[in-house]
């Protein structure tokens, strides 16, 4: 194997760790494990959730995760239109440029606080596996990320954009309907580039000076 196809190892071991505990999801719900919930460490007790305040939170963050994701996961629709006709798109194109590192790291730091309560209070919650596997495949785009100016060849970003890609299924397992509008969010704002775009190409006088 050539030493710049080398970058992949990594990425097929987070998929293969993220296709296996996908499988165990899936098999411990056919055979009904649902809800068995292992002792939790001596010492340890569950806060008082009056009402599921305290987990409703840590849902949220979790919810906010996928969004930063997505904004940062934008940044890669953008970079070909860093010389777009429109002015708002070149803008918004460099403004997520200068997001993209540090989104991914309020994404990770999000997740890490939301998987992290549901790990040590609600461990009796099978999609707890299908969030594991999202996260590993997480921490190999962040780690893919942080590498990618130091290792430079087109392999590295290859294998970062697939990560990022492979990454949106597995969040719609674990996460439903906040993974699907936060992926048509992400969708919505390239159909508006597109607009913006026509807008701009349209012969003069189509357009009022003023948009």
């Amino acid at each position: 194997m050539k030493k710049s196809r080398k970058v992949w190892i990594p990425a097929v071991v987070a998929g293969t760790v993220a296709l296996l505990l996908l499988a165990y999801y899936y098999f411990w719900a056919n055979a009904g494990g649902e809800g068995r919930r292992p002792p939790l460490p001596d010492g340890v007790r569950p806060p008082r959730d009056e009402g599921g305040n305290l987990g409703d939170w840590f849902t949220t963050i979790g919810t906010v995760a996928l969004y930063l994701a997505a904004a940062g996961f934008s940044w890669f629709w953008f970079k070909k239109k860093l010389k777009s006709p429109s002015i708002w798109v070149r803008r918004l194109g460099k403004l997520l440029y200068a997001a993209h590192k540090p989104l991914g790291w309020a994404t990770l730091a999000a997740i890490v606080l939301h998987g992290g309560y549901f790990l040590l209070y609600k461990s009796g919650d099978r999609n707890i596996y299908s969030g594991l596997a999202g996260f590993a495949l997480l921490l190999a785009i962040v780690g893919y990320g942080v590498l990618i100016n130091k290792v430079r060849n087109r392999w590295m970003r290859l294998v970062h954009r697939t990560l990022g890609v492979a990454w949106v299924p597995v969040m719609f397992v674990h996460a439903g309907g906040s993974a699907i509008i936060a992926t048509l969010a992400c969708a919505g704002v390239w159909i508006l580039i597109g607009l913006l775009e026509k807008m701009v190409a349209q012969p003069e006088g189509t357009i009022p000076e003023s948009l």
